[in-house]
């Protein structure tokens, strides 16, 4: 609903600024407000709220979208198979993980005293399996709402027009051409990028911090951009990573741990930038591939350490657990820091 207020607003807006506008600027607004903008009556804004696809696991996705699909005149024709069955091959291994991980490990037993009395290495590890069973069940949630939105039909649009997720088409001029294309009885192509919410790839496989939170329910990764994060006002514009994490917080819910573990974010987003520019920077590729690995086990064991707080939920159980493992991540943040700012700073003095 507040995506829906701000695409009511940007349509506003583009309508008043054609009047000022001229030339290719002109035409650009005019592309907008025929592909982008919306209108929308108290009636529509009802059925939007509720209609099915979104209405339990998401994904996310703007009213724009929502309207073509009801406009869409070519559904029956676009190859829904492919991609349902493609997108469809990851849910057997990853139900075997979800399922082998959960009957071995639980949230409850965290929060026990015979859970402190182990050694420091079993609480240390435990974090491990507890994200895998986290992230592994948010796979199968987000997977199943994509291949609903496919069988549906719903988000997609030619390939050419270069779809994006959360957002829709990219390029409006394309966009124009495929649709007078269609019109005139050819074939198009056409994907469901769209409604793509979740890079599984991306999550495990992505070396930095900032790569796998992008590849993480990425239509609400494009909602806190698009509606937070740009929209900051220029004087807090140095805060506006804590800002989009508090906001991302409390999108979660308002239990303490959630937002714990999303103001740990920008922390970790910092010492990973220093240490990039410290020792990534100019090193050799075999230096740099090394330094990759090593960045992906951090990035790691932070999604480790903060699914804690997730699952926890409780101020109290989170600050308990993190104890038992001594603030490890915090420190080690910390201490990465600093150890990329001494390295930069030599470097500053052997340039000079």
């Amino acid at each position: 609903m507040v995506g829906l207020a701000f695409e009511i607003q940007d349509s506003f807006n583009r309508r008043q600024s054609i009047e000022t506008s001229s030339g290719d600027e002109k035409a650009d607004v005019q592309l907008k407000i025929k592909y982008c903008s919306i209108k929308v009556t108290p009636v529509e804004l009802i059925a939007y709220a509720l209609c099915y696809i979104g209405l339990l696991t998401g994904p996310y996705y703007k009213y724009r979208t929502y309207q073509d699909w009801l406009e869409s005149t070519n559904s029956p024709n676009i190859d829904k198979t492919t991609p349902l069955i493609n997108r469809a091959k990851q849910l057997p291994i990853i139900a075997a993980c979800f399922l082998f991980f959960s009957y071995f490990f639980n949230i409850q037993y965290v929060d026990t005293d015979e859970f402190l009395e182990r050694s420091f290495l079993f609480r240390l590890f435990y974090m491990v399996p507890m994200f895998t069973i986290f992230r592994t069940r948010l796979y199968l949630a987000w997977i199943f709402s994509e291949i609903m939105s496919m069988t549906a039909g719903f988000g997609a649009y030619p390939i050419k027009a270069k779809p994006r997720c959360g957002d829709g088409p990219t390029d409006l001029k394309q966009l124009d051409i495929a649709m007078e294309e269609e019109k005139d009885g050819k074939s198009l192509n056409y994907d469901f990028e769209t409604i793509h919410n979740i890079d599984i790839y991306g999550c495990e496989l992505a070396p930095m911090t900032k790569q796998g939170l992008r590849s993480w329910n990425m239509t609400v990764q494009y909602w806190l951009a698009s509606f937070v994060h740009k929209r900051v006002p220029a004087s807090l514009k140095a805060h506006r990573v804590a800002i989009t994490m508090t906001v991302s917080a409390f999108w979660h819910g308002i239990h303490p741990g959630y937002y714990l573990s999303f103001l740990t974010v920008p922390p970790i987003l910092m010492a990973e930038e220093v240490m990039i520019k410290a020792f990534r920077e100019d090193a050799s590729p075999q230096f740099q591939e090394m330094f990759d690995w090593g960045c992906w086990f951090c990035k790691m064991r932070g999604f480790d350490y903060m699914c804690m707080g997730f699952l926890l939920l409780k101020f109290g159980s989170t600050l308990r657990y993190w104890y038992s493992v001594y603030f490890v991540v915090h420190f080690a943040v910390v201490f990465l820091f600093v150890v990329g700012k001494i390295r930069l700073s030599m470097k500053k003095k052997k340039t000079k």
